[in-house]
């Protein structure tokens, strides 16, 4: 299976720590007069703070974020699944390399590194001293140990997706299928250099070396298969990592507590906590208001509706940028077997098409039903665009000029389903198939994210007023929703869900190669897997003007054989509280250096 997941969640830049610690002390009892007397009492209090500020960071205080749905409760970078719980993963844990601005790869636990001259070995130098938070030291073994367990024979079964990290590597296909008991792919040179090797010339390699890293020792004795469950996974004081945060605390699903790791590598971090809590949606903005929680991030910041009244706020701070992903409305295309469910696998040869939806017009006069443009302006106030490629604006690699824009045309959809024989035969105002059967497309999305709650019965409605009958089910918790799109239940044909993308490549494979385990829409089009592998395969892939002609090909296919519709792609819209200082946010997240985040009124 193939996956690239969206790690910028858990990348954390790697800087030095600067400055030091100041605390800023006022005398509120002293007599002396004002320097300037006619300085009124707010402007006083203003620059106040912003002496304060100027003072340099101080250490101490509790950080409150929110988040609209509960984590699912897998805190093991190799098994997680969701947004929610990279919120805590974010903090806890590390990668060799991070990202900059610039999209730049830059050093993380790996502080330098060299290719050889075919880029078949990536050699990796690590920093020396590092602790993971039970005080045990970071070394090579850790990282063999990392990817050796994604690589290992029951990593899928057991749940895991990241098999896209180890794919490449040498000797990964024998030892996956349990023909020797080394992997070759990944060797500990010493105890601070480890060694990627590649079966074949890689054109991205430190991507691959990307994923973050557990701990060996916590887990050598625990088989791949039983670590989802196992309370290394998954309770606090229980879960290892070598970030700024340990993870120490929680109420299930409603709070849960990092604190400040000591003995952090890149010096203490300033905060003694940060608690999350989850909380609605619709009351986020307002609680940021009355201060009872400081920061909104990932995965979707504040309501646009609400961004008006958030940014009139003096003690609140907005950061609005493109968001690196999307919303999407997936097609089912075909559906696994109960068998291949049951077994944890995905085998093409076995999927079952979804007749309903089998004709790439009929999903073309779908796209075209749906008002894009007015889910943008009705439910994001107009921050956000849309996207005719799955493919971030923000990459070298997007490219529409030879997608289709399904700009809404709702008589065009209407001649598409009439010419494909789709038409109203017993005058109910739904049209049936051409062989005059019933014509119902089940409608599944998940509770938690209000956009995607208010989307789904706008679309029926869309739908309907080209007379496609849509059965619009009862929503489910996010949790219980991703289960069963990854067992594909038999009967979903439309759903809804949301993409953040990985920021290290523009390469789609983790989402909509075949046999990627988010290819929930289970598409299979032979043209778009030839063209991703193209794409990446050396030498001509090492020339990016080349990936860019290929993925020009692959953009155009995605939007013609339509595994699904991207309805928007949203602005992230970030909001912290103004006590909160060392906020450097990085183009895909907010969580950047937060060992270097203070808050004003420490004590």
């Amino acid at each position: 299976m193939l996956f690239k997941h969206r790690w910028s969640l858990l990348v954390i830049s790697f800087f030095l720590l600067l400055g030091v610690m100041l605390a800023a002390c006022g005398n509120e009892d002293s007599s002396e007069p004002q320097d300037n007397p006619s300085e009124t009492e707010d402007e006083g209090k203003e620059d106040e703070t912003k002496e304060e500020e100027a003072s340099g960071p101080i250490s101490g205080g509790t950080l409150t974020g929110a988040m609209y749905s509960a984590p699912a409760g897998m805190f093991n970078p190799i098994f997680y699944e969701e947004a929610y719980e990279a919120n805590i993963l974010s903090f806890t844990h590390e990668s060799l390399v991070g990202q900059n601005e610039s999209l730049e790869f830059i050093p993380g636990l790996a502080k330098d590194w060299e290719t050889n001259e075919d880029q078949t070995e990536l050699t990796m130098y690590l920093e020396e001293g590092v602790k993971w938070h039970d005080g045990e030291e970071f070394t090579a073994d850790d990282v063999v140990f990392t990817y050796k367990s994604i690589a290992d024979p029951n990593y899928v079964e057991a749940g895991g997706i990241r098999t896209a990290y180890v794919q490449p590597l040498l000797g990964y296909e024998a030892f996956v299928n349990g023909e020797t008991d080394e992997f070759q792919g990944v060797e500990a040179i010493d105890e601070y250099t480890v060694k990627f090797k590649f079966a074949e010339p890689n054109i991205n390699p430190l991507y691959y070396a990307s994923f973050t890293i557990i701990p060996e020792h916590v887990f050598a004795d625990i088989p791949v298969a039983e670590m989802p469950e196992a309370d290394e996974s998954r309770q606090p004081g229980s879960v290892i990592g070598t970030g700024p945060f340990k993870f120490t605390e929680m109420i299930e699903r409603e709070q849960y507590v990092l604190e400040r790791h000591e003995d952090y590598w890149q010096g203490a971090a300033y905060l003694d906590k940060i608690v999350w809590k989850v909380v609605a949606q619709s009351v986020m903005s307002g609680l940021l208001e009355s201060g009872e929680i400081d920061f909104v991030a990932d995965p979707n910041g504040i309501q646009p509706a609400d961004f008006e009244m958030v940014q009139g706020l003096g003690n609140i701070k907005i950061i609005e940028q493109p968001d690196f992903g999307y919303q999407i409305m997936g097609f089912k295309h075909n559906h696994r077997t109960a068998d291949d469910v049951d077994a944890g696998t995905i085998n093409p040869d076995n999927w079952v098409p979804n007749e309903k939806l089998a004709d790439p017009k009929i999903r073309q006069a779908i796209a075209y039903a749906i008002n894009r443009d007015g889910l943008i302006e009705g439910l994001l106030y107009g921050r956000g665009a849309t996207l005719n490629s799955p493919i971030a604006k923000q990459f070298w690699a997007y490219d529409e000029s030879e997608t289709t824009n399904y700009t809404y045309d709702v008589d065009k959809a209407a001649s598409i389903l009439d010419d494909l024989g789709y038409v109203d035969t017993n005058d109910d105002g739904f049209r049936e198939d051409p062989d005059g059967n019933e014509w119902v497309l089940n409608f599944d999305y998940p509770t938690g994210n209000e956009l995607r709650e208010k989307s789904a019965p706008l679309i029926e409605q869309m739908l309907e007023e080209v007379g496609i009958n849509v059965n619009l089910r009862q929503p489910k918790e996010m949790s219980a929703y991703v289960e069963d799109l990854t067992n594909d239940n038999s009967d979903w044909d439309l759903y809804l869900i949301g993409w953040s993308l990985g920021s290290a490549d523009p390469d789609p494979t983790g989402l909509w190669g075949t046999m990627a385990a988010y290819n929930f829409s289970r598409w299979n089009n032979p043209d778009s897997e030839e063209l991703m592998q193209q794409a990446l395969k050396a030498p001509d892939a090492f020339e990016q003007e080349y990936r860019k002609e290929v993925y020009k090909e692959w953009q155009k296919i995605f939007s013609e054989d339509l595994p699904a519709v991207i309805l928007y792609a949203q602005n992230s819209l970030w909001a912290y509280n103004d006590r909160l200082q060392g906020v450097e946010p990085l183009p895909f997240t907010m969580y950047n250096d937060p060992h270097l985040w203070w808050v004003t009124d420490a004590e």
